[in-house]
């Protein structure tokens, strides 16, 4: 008998192809609109969280700094502290100013170069001038407070220090509100420490330059910088320019006499705080030790004392990336570091198209990792959610080694979106793949083993197991004799409709179909307790018959026997399993179980019988339903088996699955 497989798959070729063009082009647009998706969802967080992307991009950003900070010894600037110790020894504050010009005399005899104080005389107290004597004769700088963002009208004491040759510039804060030094000191070069600080009280940056009443004030290091110089503020001039270049800072300021510092400052005219050097770098002496002389000389002298408060009940504590209360005159003892070595970091004024860079990379890589094969991508991408925020995380700290503040929370949200996106993407592709190749499979082979085959990893060992089946074979006789007369077209039509029509029949009675082989049909049933299957074997048989009148032709063509159907049914064990080699394996049914089947089928014709039942299928069924064909020698056996078919019954008579047996011709009563 010849079949038709080659045939139809050849017709077949064609329009798999193209499924698998258009479900390509689909799944592109698909990962295409993922990155959108990602992208616009990046964008409306950013804007919509912003106040939450800064503190956690702030607080990650910093961990280099926490992680690894510097720990060279920072020996030009010594910190003196007013701490527990000096106000249980000297006083509380305030101190007087005499106690204050005796400071700043012991810090002159020490050797200190220039006396830094990070603290405000609004106020005329008794002292004053003993203080602005002393002051006047050591190189010194005092702090003033422009207040930004305040409401109500603040002006206490006199601004000094402004830049006379510098104008306002756009790029800088500006406010009408301070709290500054009495008159006494207008002499005495001073410099604003005013602080931005965040929504959760770290302070991350401050403005060099403050725009106050149409005066440009510059901050406290800045100005010490520009005392340092044996530059004054009126003879000195300040530049502010824009940023050139795709890591530029958005402003830059420049001294004319010393073009090689620079001060980088982002839009809003801010500079950002160093965090890089451990709280442990700056040396620290009390106060109450440099006024009893009880210091090391080497400590203070050539140094830049700063002096300032770090006892915690005086209040000046901030946190910082390194201590939960860090003392306020730390925060300026970095920014002088920071100046002095160049160290200052910025954020580009391109930060956002680096971003949009570092997304188009994460792209191309997420589009790598998914057009590997469906294992490699199904870890890769869920693995990719995780790696490329660590990956923008790790740019940012590269990139701040080199003083570059780029920032990473876009790119990383925008990498986990997008590999989250495209792994569900994944996921429910490989699904529905995996349910089309696992309905294909399973209309070629039973379901169950399409299964186990669709689920587990193929092996090269037998997969076998005994199972009690009730099998039916089903065969088209004469259909050779009519595929070898007839177009090869019309045979297969043919076929294809009895094997549609069986399989339906079949399944309706709770078969399951075995095997499609040239123009036969090998069904199975589960034996079940109730001993029902062999009946509902039996009564698929009829229904097939019936089937059979309808479809095939009932005039065959000149010089053909007509096309009928051979049913047998038989019950007993058999071995069903895959067997084969691991790249080649077959679903397969073995044991006499299935020989007997086939030969009593064979003998259909012999016996002029449609339907043949063997013997141990036959004790399953009520004895007035069959009648015995006699003992038979089947071909290839060695043991004779008795063989029945249906009996006549009348119409008003039912089987046990309800269906009308029909009178059976032929054979033997």
């Amino acid at each position: 008998m010849k079949t038709l497989n080659n045939t139809s798959s050849t017709k077949k070729m064609p329009f798999k192809a193209d499924n698998s063009v258009v479900f390509g082009v689909h799944y592109s647009i698909m990962k295409l609109l993922a990155f959108v998706i990602a992208g616009l969802f990046t964008l409306l967080f950013c804007i919509a969280f912003s106040d939450f992307k800064y503190v956690v991009e702030e607080k990650f950003g910093a961990l280099s700094w926490v992680y690894s900070p510097s720990e060279e010894l920072e020996e030009r600037i010594t910190i003196v502290a007013i701490d527990e110790r000096s106000l249980e020894q000297v006083g509380p504050w305030p101190w007087s100013r005499g106690t204050l010009a005796q400071l700043s005399q012991k810090l002159k005899g020490a050797g200190a170069d220039l006396h830094l104080y990070d603290m405000v005389f609004p106020e005329e107290r008794e002292g004053d001038d003993k203080l602005v004597d002393a002051l006047q004769n050591s190189p010194s700088v005092l702090a003033q407070i422009p207040v930004l963002g305040a409401g109500d009208s603040l002006s206490v004491g006199k601004l000094s220090g402004a830049i006379a040759s510098m104008r306002c510039h756009s790029a800088l804060p500006a406010t009408n509100n301070y709290l500054a030094n009495n008159a006494n000191y207008a002499s005495i070069p001073q410099g604003h420490i005013t602080p931005i600080v965040d929504s959760d009280g770290m302070i991350r940056k401050q403005p060099p330059l403050i725009c106050v009443q149409d005066h440009v004030l510059p901050s406290l290091a800045l100005q010490a910088l520009l005392q340092g110089m044996r530059l004054s503020a009126g003879d000195n001039q300040l530049k502010i320019t824009e940023g050139d270049g795709l890591f530029a800072p958005a402003f830059t300021i420049k001294p004319s006499d010393y073009p090689g510092i620079k001060v980088p400052i982002d839009e809003q005219g801010n500079l950002r705080v160093p965090y890089y050097q451990s709280a442990r770098v700056f040396q620290v002496v009390s106060a109450v030790d440099v006024l009893r002389d009880n210091v090391d000389p080497n400590v203070l002298e050539g140094k830049w004392a700063l002096v300032g408060a770090t006892a915690f009940g005086l209040g000046d504590v901030v946190p910082t990336p390194h201590s939960g209360a860090a003392p306020g005159v730390e925060v300026q003892a970095r920014i002088l570091s920071g100046l002095l070595d160049d160290k200052i970091p910025y954020q580009p004024a391109n930060a956002r198209l680096i971003w949009n860079i570092e997304c188009l990379l994460f792209i191309l890589i997420l589009l790598v990792v998914s057009r590997r094969n469906a294992r490699f991508s199904s870890i890769g991408l869920p693995l990719s959610a995780i790696v490329l925020p660590v990956i923008a995380l790790g740019i940012h700290a590269q990139l701040l080694s080199s003083n570059i503040w780029l920032g990473w929370f876009a790119p990383a949200l925008f990498g986990f979106l997008s590999a989250s996106l495209l792994a569900l993407l994944e996921h429910g592709c490989v699904r529905v793949e995996r349910k089309r190749v696992f309905n294909n499979l399973s209309s070629y082979i039973p379901s169950g083993v399409a299964s186990e085959i669709a689920f587990n990893l193929p092996s090269g060992a037998i997969e076998a197991q005994r199972k009690e089946l009730i099998l039916l074979c089903a065969d088209l006789r004469n259909f050779s004799a009519y595929e070898e007369s007839r177009p090869p077209e019309e045979a297969a039509a043919l076929l294809h409709c009895f094997f549609v029509h069986t399989c339906e029949i079949v399944e309706s009675f709770g078969g399951q179909i075995e095997e499609l082989k040239g123009d036969s049909v090998l069904a199975s049933w589960s034996v079940d307790e109730k001993g029902n299957a062999t009946s509902k074997a039996l009564s698929a048989s009829h229904k097939l018959q019936e089937m059979i009148d309808t479809v095939i032709p009932s005039r065959p063509p000149a010089g053909l026997e007509p096309i009928a159907l051979g049913i047998s049914i038989e019950r007993g064990p058999a071995l069903v399993g895959s067997i084969g080699p691991a790249h080649c394996r077959t679903h397969t049914l073995l044991g006499d179980t299935v020989t007997i089947t086939l030969r009593i089928q064979e003998m259909t014709q012999e016996l002029a019988q449609p339907i043949l039942i063997g013997e141990c299928a036959a004790r399953d069924l009520a004895g007035d339903m069959l009648e015995s064909q006699g003992s038979y020698l089947l071909d290839g056996l060695q043991t004779p088996h008795i063989l029945f078919a249906p009996a006549y019954q009348e119409p008003s008579q039912n089987t046990e699955q309800g269906s009308h047996l029909r009178i059976i011709s032929g054979g033997k009563r």
